[in-house]
């Protein structure tokens, strides 16, 4: 019988999780050596070794269906840019993509365990496994998203060789090769400006609260009289809409026209009322603390380990 202690004697031992451990001392009938090396062959002892490690670099990806009624956004982490650049690498992601489009899990946990779309022998925590192994590097999926539409179309735009991705998703009763168009724009104009919400209705009222608390406080500081305070404080949260909000924001191809009069026109082009109803913006690593190191430590560190 396989005990607690014993799995977590070869937790310790190895790093490996918690079922890997179990599975393995079942594998190899308790016996603690053999589960060890047993985990080191799947790669899976060497890979836990490295969860610890900040996976801030990587690729965000996208994927659209031919019919460019679904599309999907991920992002992919590693540890450094140079294996972020590796042509593996670079297919796990794309590969990941894929599978994202048309998965019904809403959780990252549950999506990885799913059957990976180059081996359906193994999962795609697995596949990632395998290729922490590899590359000798911590890495995971870290989040996505997908859309689909019935009557529009679903677009992506990727900037800077995967460090930024959109995917938007616009509707419209009638078809048209102008929604792409739209649907490409609008992409662009997500990841450059990085509005917040789509449109006021999803500005939550703690947030407007919090914004207008803030501007209270800078015109009184500034000295105005308390009756105009008020109007000050509207005249600022009406400024945070039009930055904040994609659909009131100017639109960076053209300062002319914001985003919903550059919908209205290409709407009288179609013959049909064009919206936007989502997008997704990743940022690679945003919100990731990445440890700063010397590179030339660290090749020092990687020769030791080597000797």
């Amino acid at each position: 019988m396989i005990s607690a202690q014993m799995v977590k004697d070869l937790r310790e031992r190895t790093g490996a999780g918690m079922m890997d451990c179990k599975k393995a001392l079942s594998e190899t009938n308790g016996d603690i050596e053999k589960a060890i090396e047993l985990l080191r062959e799947k790669g899976l002892a060497a890979a836990a070794k490295k969860a610890g490690r900040v996976a801030a670099e990587g690729l965000v990806e996208t994927y659209i269906s031919d019919d460019k009624r679904t599309g999907s956004i991920v992002e992919v982490n590693c540890e450094t840019d140079f294996v972020a650049a590796n042509d593996d690498f670079k297919a796990l992601a794309v590969n990941v993509a894929k599978m994202a489009v048309t998965t019904t899990e809403t959780t990252v946990e549950g999506f990885i365990e799913e059957k990976y779309i180059a081996d359906e022998n193994i999962s795609v925590k697995d596949a990632v496994t395998a290729l922490i192994a590899k590359l000798g590097e911590n890495m995971s999926v870290r989040r996505f998203s997908n859309f689909s539409v019935k009557s529009g179309v679903v677009e992506s735009y990727i900037h800077g060789g995967g460090r930024i991705g959109v995917l938007v998703k616009v509707e419209c009763e009638k078809e048209s090769e102008v929604l792409s168009e739209v649907a490409k724009d609008v992409a662009m104009q997500v990841a450059a400006a990085n509005p917040l919400f789509l449109n006021r209705d999803e500005v939550d009222t703690e947030t407007l609260d919090k914004e207008r608390e803030i501007y209270r406080v800078q015109a009184l500081n500034e000295g105005k009289p308390e009756k105009i305070v008020d109007k000050m404080v509207e005249g600022r949260i009406h400024k945070y809409y039009k930055e904040n909000c994609l659909v009131e924001q100017v639109w960076v191809k053209n300062p002319d026209l914001t985003i919903t009069k550059y919908l209205q026109e290409k709407s009288k082009e179609v013959g049909a009322e064009i919206k936007v109803t989502g997008y997704v913006r990743y940022e690679r690593g945003e919100g990731i603390e990445k440890k700063e190191e010397d590179f030339a430590e660290e090749v020092m560190k990687q020769m030791q380990q080597g000797k």
